[in-house]
């Protein structure tokens, strides 16, 4: 006889996603001299999650502002850092400790011209936290 368990998640539904894609921002992050001295075109796409829980949006406080997440990431994109990664994890730090409901932040940078030879393209980080 077949024994059958199953296993119950408890999710929001009604997760909502504030979204912020291809900001454009000139910075001095990276490891090596050149980079410090030069800035480089940086590309960022935010996503903030959070459970809406039956908000009614008829005002700002109702949500999450969008003006205060650019603001987060114009002014970290600011600080010179060596790595990517870094810039990442202190916008995403920052996000959440501003705004305590959100759930989930996704955040990537792409570094628009990488100091590699004869390179054509991008690079970049992605960061992914989720919170309970």
């Amino acid at each position: 006889m077949a024994a059958f368990f199953f296993c119950f998640l408890i999710f929001p539904f009604n997760m909502l996603t504030i979204q912020l894609h291809n900001l454009i921002f000139y910075g001095h992050h990276g490891v090596h001299a050149e980079e410090q001295l030069t800035a480089n075109g940086f590309e960022v796409n935010l996503e903030v999650s959070y459970d809406e829980k039956g908000s009614a949006f008829n005002q700002l406080s109702d949500t999450i502002d969008y003006v205060a997440l650019y603001k987060i990431v114009k002014d970290d994109m600011r600080v010179v850092a060596p790595l990517m990664e870094k810039v990442c994890e202190t916008v995403i730090d920052k996000i959440k400790k501003q705004f305590p409901v959100v759930s989930e932040i996704s955040i990537s940078i792409k570094k628009l011209n990488a100091p590699i030879g004869n390179f054509q393209g991008n690079v970049g980080v992605s960061l992914k936290k989720k919170f309970d």
